[in-house]
């Protein structure tokens, strides 16, 4: 089964003003396909976001808008398994971006590959994405949109593989986490399941 991993970078600390887009087709064991854009958020660049991702102003100047883009972003996502790293934040992205331009939601599945992580390598001291890359020997240059999809791709090939599954819906039965899912103006996120806990009665 394929999936999408997708990343956004953003020019300011509002969700709506993504300013890069990177996507990456996958399934289990293969990248199968690539795509990158800068975007211009129509919007201001904050410091902050800049020495994050080293995206500028003026190098977006000339760049598409969202809403121009859309079409394009919706053909990979729609009706698809979406993955994202700390999927919350890009998520919000499209959700927040589409309502200022008063665009439909896409029909989507997605998933977190952090809280996969945590299902899966528990042992690990923190499940940031950097820290991911260097468990499992993946070079790459954190903060730029493609980059990180293509990261968060191999995550959830790795954690796959260390469940020996090929089916992704057995891979969730086994991690115990439930899809999330973007539909029509809502959402609900994906969760992990928890596990009853037996207490002992003592007579």
């Amino acid at each position: 089964m394929n999936f999408v991993s997708i990343d956004f970078e953003t020019a300011n600390e509002k969700r709506s003003s993504p300013c890069a887009v990177g996507i990456v087709i996958a399934n289990e064991t293969e990248i199968l396909d690539e795509y990158y854009s800068l975007i211009n958020p129509e919007t201001y660049f904050n410091p902050f976001n800049i020495r994050v991702h080293g995206i500028h102003e003026e190098d977006v100047m000339d760049s598409m808008t969202f809403s121009e883009l859309w079409p394009t972003m919706n053909s990979y996502l729609a009706g698809n398994l979406v993955v994202a790293h700390n999927a919350s934040f890009d998520m919000s992205v499209i959700r927040q971006t589409l309502d200022r331009d008063r665009l439909s939601y896409p029909e989507m599945d997605y998933l977190c590959t952090a809280n996969i992580a945590k299902q899966v390598w528990p042992e690990m001291e923190n499940h940031k994405l950097n820290t991911l890359a260097a468990h499992h020997g993946i070079l790459f240059k954190h903060h730029d949109a493609l980059e990180d999809a293509r990261v968060a791709a191999k995550v959830m090939q790795k954690a796959m593989e260390s469940f020996e599954v090929d089916s992704i819906e057995l891979f969730l039965e086994r991690c115990k986490i439930t899809k999330g899912r973007i539909y029509d103006r809502g959402y609900y996120p994906p969760k992990v399941k928890r596990t009853k806990k037996h207490t002992k009665l003592y007579i």
